[in-house]
């Protein structure tokens, strides 16, 4: 019996592949490319499922990518690595750091794959900090036709390749920029009015090394966390923070849930893989009964969408789980949500009442699209006036690149002729 594709990691959707296979070379994943041209039908990669809409799906073959051959190639002269497309961040950490070395960043949850990662344009938080495809130093991938490509930066596709929601190949193998390792001190305060919230924005952002705020809309923002590298300099945070105090308990992102598969707390210094994503690998991260959305706003505009979503609140509420607010740097890769400009990732996690939230969708979106937000890849959003398009400089180019790498639509599906138009 041939096996199902399943839902993905939430469950809010159902994927429609009618074949799942589990490649476990890159010469099957060019097979894989080359049957599905023979036949007409198509292929996309399937990764860790953490996406909440229909990217990573298709009609023909999906392509497990965490079945290719694990790779750990360390190059400390160059300081990259190269690994596994399928990789999950929490792995690749771990043995990162056991040779010393470290990424600058993680996402929240270190159980996503390196490859979606990259696709969607994946980030952490920090002013300083840019996405996780902005430390890319090469790919690997087989593409339409089935041959095996690759492109380092500096090539004259790279930055339009990285970023590249699947529609290019599949990945078969990354190589990342790293760093010496560090560790990281992460504290939690309780608490602040949106008065001084956007009377003190960058301030608050440019504090630590990582700052991410949490809020339910009504009433402020309940809780930042603060990750502060330590190093030469290094200061304990302080007790209060805009008149914020330490939180005295150990704190999840969603209220009322327990705390214990949430990364340390309270400022005890820790390597940096169990300090700068919120949830630890041992543990099945955040909620999973959530659908996700995020818009990704122009740092000169971040204080005017909180403002703008501010007169949403009783909308937004009652569906809501919690948002994340965070920051990231500019980057110049092509579909990067941060291309061109530092941003403010507005990051919600709402109840799983699919029906529900694509209602006020509308009514966000409306908000925070006329700012230049540039939705998250990879999480669900309608773009109704089909405008997300028009927010990325280069995206007629991206359209070239589709044209070059997949000439005959191997890689299509809905979502990416949805995109593309």
């Amino acid at each position: 019996m041939a096996e199902s594709a399943g839902t993905n990691w939430a469950g809010n959707y159902t994927y429609t592949a009618s074949a799942v296979a589990h490649p476990s070379s890159v010469g099957e994943v060019q097979a894989a490319v080359r049957a599905a041209v023979a036949t007409g039908s198509t292929v996309r990669a399937l990764g860790t499922r953490h996406c909440f809409n229909d990217i990573a799906d298709t009609t023909g073959t999906q392509l497990v990518t965490a079945s290719l051959p694990e790779r750990f190639d360390l190059d400390e002269d160059a300081r990259t690595v190269t690994v596994s497309a399928g990789a999950r961040y929490g792995d690749v950490a771990l043995q990162l750091d056991a040779a010393g070395w470290a990424l600058p960043n993680l996402a929240s949850l270190p159980h996503i794959s390196v490859a979606g990662a990259i696709a969607t344009a994946t980030h952490g938080s920090g002013d300083r900090n840019v996405n996780l495809a902005a430390v890319v130093n090469g790919i690997e991938f087989v593409d339409g036709s089935g041959e095996f490509r690759t492109l380092s930066r500096g090539d004259e596709d790279f930055a339009g390749a990285v970023v590249g929601i699947g529609a290019l190949g599949i990945l078969t193998a990354v190589t990342l920029d790293i760093v010496p390792t560090f560790e990281v001190a992460q504290t939690v305060y309780d608490g602040l009015d949106w008065d001084t919230v956007l009377e003190n924005f960058d301030g608050i952002t440019s504090a630590a090394y990582s700052v991410s705020m949490f809020t339910g809309w009504v009433g402020g923002v309940q809780q930042v966390w603060f990750k502060q590298r330590v190093g030469d300099g290094f200061a304990a945070a302080p007790e209060t923070f805009y008149g914020s105090a330490q939180s005295r308990e150990k704190r999840h992102p969603l209220p009322n849930v327990d705390a214990t598969a949430c990364t340390d707390q309270f400022g005890v210094p820790g390597p940096w893989y169990d300090r700068l994503p919120h949830f630890k690998l041992a543990f099945t991260p955040s909620n999973g009964e959530e659908i996700q959305s995020e818009y990704l706003v122009p740092r000169e505009r971040a204080v005017d969408a909180i403002r703008a979503l501010l007169p949403l609140a009783e909308q937004i509420a009652p569906l809501l789980q919690v948002t994340e607010l965070r920051t990231v740097a500019a980057d110049d890769l092509w579909l990067s949500s941060a291309y061109g400009t530092d941003a403010l990732g507005i990051h919600f996690t709402w109840k799983r009442e699919q029906q529900a939230v694509e209602a006020v969708l509308p009514a966000v979106e409306a908000a925070l699209l006329p700012l230049g937000a540039r939705p998250h890849w990879g999480k669900l959003f309608l773009d109704t006036e089909h405008v997300v398009p028009s927010l990325y400089p280069r995206f007629d180019d991206f359209r070239g690149l589709v044209a070059k790498y997949d000439p005959k639509g191997v890689f299509g599906n809905a979502y990416v002729k949805r995109l593309l138009g």
